[in-house]
């Protein structure tokens, strides 16, 4: 069965980084990757895979994530691959880390789903849509607070 956490992002969080969404996305990334797990990170677009694909590779050298875009890398991707909402992953993965607008179809095939509940009205009310999609499609849910720091 496949399980989602929702996590809570509040005001202060994004004063004092507007991309932590993003920067606190590639961390559960990395975190999965350190544990062993493959991921499949949806970006709303292209241009923020592309922004994320950057972001991890400035990563200092202890924590590199072994990561490509759709499309690039080895067959089968590496632990972590990031795409973009029309394109299909690699195959089978564990988690996934959706920063897309809409809950993808396939998100059951994932045996853990994280997304994101941003303080701005319009985009927490997508994220409503997105929770009442993964609760009809049978994913046992949950929320969190997000931490002060990714």
């Amino acid at each position: 069965m496949t399980h989602a956490t929702f996590y809570i992002i509040d005001d202060k969080q994004v004063e004092a980084d507007s991309d932590y969404q993003l920067h606190f996305a590639c961390h559960q990334a990395a975190l999965s990757y350190k544990q062993g797990q493959k991921v499949y990170l949806l970006a709303g677009s292209k241009e923020q895979a592309e922004q994320i694909d950057e972001y991890l590779w400035q990563q200092e050298p202890d924590n590199f994530v072994p990561h490509n875009l759709i499309g690039e890398g080895p067959r089968g991707g590496s632990p972590v691959e990031i795409g973009w909402p029309g394109l299909r992953h690699s195959g089978r993965r564990g988690i996934l880390i959706n920063l897309s607008q809409e809950a993808p179809n396939f998100a059951v095939t994932f045996s853990q789903v994280v997304d994101f509940v941003p303080c701005d009205e319009k985009l927490k009310q997508l994220a409503r849509e997105r929770y009442k999609a993964y609760r009809l499609a049978g994913i046992q849910l949950q929320t969190a607070t997000a931490p002060e720091t990714p």
